[in-house]
Formats: structure tokens, C-alpha cells, sequence
């Protein structure tokens, strides 16, 4: 069935056709392509012609930016052709100076491995010895020497780049030759992370200035209100701001499905989004689910699987969950399964927002707003690779703002994106990122000024009245016992615990999560099957779980509490009074409650 006869089906259907709000349909548009300024060398051209690949206007425009020696930030939508955008000048690169090194991050594995691919494809049809690399936690520790000293375009992550940096002098050769760093998926950079990852960037740069390089990026984001300030902010540079797509997309239809249309729904969001799964996939359309959390993305996979079963159809073994804390090998598996067809719906977290390839879906499904209008573009832009039309359908919660979309669907579909939000003047932040520096080169409070700012020497003899760093000859050095590292996480996330079931790692969680969702006494769902944990083995940060066949699922009883410490700055708006201050959040899990199709059967 194609999206146009799926969608006259459910608004045909009384069952569908009442909860529907709104429907939008949003044009596609051609292509637009356009060569770039300078001629393409012959091997690239012969690839790009055996491919059937024109480049589109966007591309060129990259291409003439980063070649002019302009640091640049593409903002286009999903699908919209960014790799080669980024790959292509690396190549020139490598054929007028062959020596020429780069670095890409991305903010997951799963990416690295995606890319990976796609650049060894290049580099074969092409001839071009681009020399791709992995470099991350998963690389065997007797290939990193080799790694580190042949590789020409290295693809990791920021964690690793946190602990490689410690070690630049086994860089030295790498460091010295880099021309390209490439910033993929840029705008999942915002916040604390964000922070932390920009003054990461900065030690990076620091490193290479150190053996006289002095890279260009290229940063690859969704679309962003601020691009030229958020780019600013990450690296320190003024970036080219190139938003205007010329790849081709498709009609989207968009539903704005409300289960609390008449104000009650009959049955819960998650039930509701598990039967309008099931009618997807069982028509044959490729669907992607997005969930909020790990426990509701096995329950809602659950679900639709049992809706497929009853209804007879043969698909039910065709759905599955994805979410983090799965092994890599079982994500690989799935993304495979996902873009081979063999899957035909998949509930996830916000783990595939990202532009991992799992090639071409129908439809997308979003169980609540997800809190930012770039995140529904990024999910929905999941579906409809290419010139087909496609679907996407978010379903609302009862929360207020939900409601209000519904109500209001010119308001939902004019807002603008979100402001990606950044700061390299967070005193916590800058202060870890500093002691850091300090183990990999002393800082000199003059020298070091352009990289961590006017408060520099304040932090520093902050650091050195805590015995932390000592003020040297060269300069002030880290004197720590432990590795600066290791005291300073970049995404504030603690250490990490692994669930065992009869020797065998199931799954990884940090120790926040394992707090809520794998405490004593509760279910843990994987894939459908059921295991209730056992105990914990602190010491080893060890879950340890057996298989279990209970009907029910666990959901801990949690507090979330704000209180404020104190208040800043203030100021009216109609209505109200906007505050600027401190607050202290706690969260506090008291016990647990036992759940069967959403009804607690015990706490």
C-alpha cells in the first residue's frame, strides 16, 4: 500500500479519523545542481560519473568554500547529500599533498561505522589513498600504533579525543600533518555537552598549533536558528553559513493525531501509537517509532508485536526495539535488517535521530512532542529519502503543550528552530577543561589566553590552592594522582554498569538509569523477552539478572524536586515575572510499582 492510500484509509476510518487534528502537507521540491568553481580532478569526476551523481548547489557551494580555505557549517536536512560535501575536498586534499591528514567526529560509534563504509567505497572507485581509520574504545589496542602513524582520515568520537589528547606525542606525526576537521551531526553539541565539547575543540587546537597546524573546519548540523554564532561558539572560528538545499525531496503528509481529542482518551498514547504501528507495518509501509524512554521503546515494540498477532498477520517478527544500551554488534544487526527491509517497523529511542544510514522509510511515528522543533525535523526527515512522498504522524500527550500544537497546527508548523545554546564561560566547565590542558601541555596564563579566556589566571590559581596544579618554570603543569581525564566527564553522564544474565553481557547502562530502570526487583525487557534483575555487585558495577516469564513490567515511584537557592535577575512579562538564578534539582526513586497493560497490579 502506498502513503497516499494508507492515509485515505485512516481518515476513512472512524477508528483513526476521530483522533485526527490536523493534516499537513508540505510540498516537495526538484533538484537544484551546480558545479563547483574549480574543475573537479579527473578521478573524482569519473567517479561522480559512473555513480549517475550530480552534485547539488549546496555541495558545490561547500566544495568552493572549504577549497578557498573558508571554515564552513552546512545546515540542510537529512539525506541531503552532507558526506560528500565534506569528503570530496579531503580527497583534493590528499592528491595535491599526500601527507595531508584530517579528523572527523561524530557524536556516536554507530556513525563511525556508517561513514566508514561510505568512504572506503569513495576511496575504491576514486584510486585517491584516503587511508579511513577507526579510532575509538573498540579499536584492539595492537592496531593503534598503526593507526596512529598511516591513517589519513581518522573517524572518532569526542570521548576519545578527551583521552587521546593526554597522549599527543604518540600524535605527533598526525597532529603536525592535519588540514580537515569535520564536525558531523554539530548541533547535537548544545548545552553542557555542547560547553564541554567547544573547549575540547579548543585543547585540540591548542595541540596543533603546538605542531604548527592550523586545520579547517567543516561542521554538518540540522538546521539551526544560529548557525554562524552556535559555529562560532563551538570552534572559535567565523564559519560560512550554507542552509539553502538543492537536494530534491518528496511530498510529506503530516497528521497531528490527539488521542485526548474530546478531552479523555480511551486508551493510553502508548496503546494508541502500538495499534497505528501495527496498521503501518501491516500495510507494508517501513515505519520508524520514536519513544521517549528505554522501557516504553521494548513496551511499545511489545505491543504492536501482539496487536500483528492477533490480527493473523505474518509480520509480527518483523518489528523490533532499538535503543541504546544494546551491544554493537546487536545495533549493526538491526540497522542492517532496517535498510535491507527485512525489519519493517522499529520503535526507538532518539538513538536513529542521528543520520545513521538505515536507508529508505515510509513513515515515521513520534509518541509525544520531543521538546524541540529540530528534533521533529530530524525525526521526520527519517522518512522519505529521496523523491517518493512519505509519512510522518505525532501523536500527543495530555501535557498542555501537546494540547496547544494540536489546537494551534499555523502555530506548530510556522515555529522556527531552536537557538543551539553554548557557553565557553561556565566556571565548572572551563575550570575542568583547563586542568586538563594543563596535563597535556603547561598553560601559560599569556599564551593560553586566546584558547580559555579573561579568567584564565583566575581559574589557574584557583586549581593551585587545591594542590591540583603547580605553577612551573614552563609554565602551570597538572599534579593530580589521578589522570586529569578521569575527573572530568564530558556529558556529566557516571560510570558505566553492565546487566549479566548467566555470564553474558545483555546490555550497558549508566549508573542513573540502572538506578531507575534496573534496581532489585525490577523487569528489564529486551527484544521481547523478560528478565528480572537479582542484585547488583558493586563492586564490579555488575547487574546481575535471570530470565523471567511475569506478565508484568516495573516503573520506579520517582521524585523529581526543584529548589531555589537563589534569584539573580528578574524582570515582567504579561502575565508573569521571569527569573534568572540558581536552583538545586534532586531526583529520588522510593520503591516501585508492577504494571500490566498500564493498570499497577502491585507497588
Amino acid at each position: 500500500m502506498s502513503v497516499v492510500d494508507f492515509l485515505d484509509l485512516i481518515v476513512e476510518n472512524p477508528r483513526f479519523s476521530k483522533y485526527i487534528s490536523h493534516i499537513q502537507k508540505i510540498p516537495g521540491h526538484d533538484a537544484v545542481y551546480a558545479e563547483p568553481s574549480t574543475p573537479i580532478p579527473e578521478s573524482i569526476q569519473e567517479y561522480l560519473n559512473q555513480a549517475d551523481i550530480r552534485l547539488y548547489s549546496h555541495q558545490s557551494e561547500s566544495i568552493d568554500a572549504i577549497e578557498s580555505g573558508q571554515d564552513v557549517i552546512l545546515c540542510t536536512p537529512t539525506a541531503s547529500g552532507k558526506t560528500l560535501s565534506f569528503l570530496l575536498p579531503f580527497c583534493r586534499m590528499r592528491i595535491e599533498e599526500p601527507g595531508a591528514t584530517a579528523l572527523s567526529i561524530y557524536p556516536a560509534k554507530a556513525l563511525t561505522r556508517d561513514q566508514l563504509a561510505a568512504i572506503k567505497a569513495l576511496e575504491g572507485s576514486t584510486g585517491i589513498p584516503l587511508n579511513p581509520e577507526i579510532y575509538d574504545g573498540d579499536t584492539p589496542r595492537h592496531d593503534r600504533p598503526g593507526i596512529r602513524n598511516k591513517a589519513g582520515l581518522i573517524l572518532t568520537n569526542p570521548y576519545e579525543i578527551h583521552h587521546i589528547l593526554p597522549w599527543h606525542h604518540q600524535w605527533s606525526t598526525f597532529f603536525s600533518h592535519l588540514r580537515y576537521i569535520i564536525i558531523d551531526e554539530a548541533h547535537q553539541y548544545r548545552g553542557v555537552f555542547g560547553s564541554h565539547m567547544a573547549l575540547l575543540i579548543r585543547r585540540l587546537l591548542r595541540i596543533c598549533a603546538h605542531y604548527g597546524s592550523r586545520p579547517i573546519f567543516f561542521l554538518s548540523s540540522a538546521t539551526l536558528a544560529n548557525p554562524e554564532l552556535f559555529a562560532r561558539e563551538l570552534t572559535g572560528r567565523t564559519c560560512k553559513v550554507i542552509s539553502e538545499s538543492g537536494a530534491p525531496t518528496g511530498v510529506r503528509y503530516f497528521i497531528l493525531y490527539n488521542p485526548y481529542i474530546s478531552g479523555q482518551a480511551e486508551r493510553s498514547v502508548y496503546t494508541e501509537s502500538a495499534t497505528l504501528l501495527a496498521a503501518l507495518v501491516e500495510t507494508d509501509l517501513q515505519t520508524l517509532c520514536f519513544t521517549g524512554s528505554r522501557r516504553m521503546t521494548e513496551v511499545v515494540a511489545e505491543w504492536t508485536r501482539e496487536r500483528l498477532m492477533e490480527g493473523g498477520a505474518e509480520c509480527a517478527g518483523m518489528v523490533a526495539a532499538y535503543r541504546a544500551g544494546y551491544l554493537p554488534q546487536e545495533r549493526r544487526t538491526l540497522e542492517q535488517q532496517l535498510k535491507n527491509g527485512i525489519l519493517k517497523g522499529i520503535v526507538s529511542t532518539n538513538a536513529l535521530e542521528l543520520g545513521i544510514d538505515i536507508g529508505s522509510l515510509d513513515a515515521v511515528l513520534m509518541i509525544g512532542y520531543p521538546g524541540t522543533m529540530m528534533s521533529i525535523w530530524q525525526q521526520t526527515g527519517r522518512a522519505g529519502r529521496g523523491i517518493g512522498p512519505s509519512l510522518a504522524i505525532l501523536v500527543s500527550f495530555q501535557n498542555p503543550l501537546d494540547q496547544y500544537f494540536m489546537d494551534h497546527p499555523n502555530e506548530f508548523f510556522g515555529r522556527s528552530h531552536e537557538h543551539a545554546i553554548i557557553t565557553t564561560k561556565n566556571p565548572y566547565i572551563v575550570s575542568g577543561q583547563i586542568l586538563c590542558a594543563a596535563a597535556e601541555l603547561p598553560v601559560d596564563p599569556q599564551r593560553d589566553l586566546c584558547w580559555f579566556g579573561d579568567s584564565l589566571s583566575e581559574h589557574l590559581d584557583s586549581l593551585v590552592s587545591t594542590q591540583i596544579l603547580t605553577h612551573t618554570t614552563r609554565g602551570y603543569v597538572y599534579s593530580g594522582r589521578k589522570r586529569a581525564v578521569e575527573l572530568i566527564s564530558l556529558s556529566g553522564i557516571g560510570e558505566t554498569w553492565t546487566i549479566e544474565v548467566r555470564g553474558r553481557v545483555l546490555e550497558t547502562v549508566d549508573l542513573g538509569q540502572a538506578c531507575r530502570e534496573a534496581h532489585p526487583g525490577a523487569v528489564i525487557i529486551h527484544q521481547g523477552d523478560k528478565y528480572l534483575v537479582d542484585r547488583w555487585d558493586h563492586e564490579r558495577h555488575r547487574i546481575l539478572a535471570s530470565i523471567t516469564d511475569v506478565e508484568y513490567y516495573t516503573k520506579p515511584n520517582q521524585q523529581t524536586n526543584v529548589s531555589i537557592i537563589g534569584d539573580s535577575v528578574s524582570r515582567k512579562i504579561p502575565g508573569a515575572t521571569l527569573h534568572l538564578g540558581e536552583v538545586r534539582v534532586s531526583e529520588q526513586c522510593s520503591g516501585y510499582r508492577k504494571i500490566i497493560k498500564q493498570t499497577t497490579i502491585a507497588t
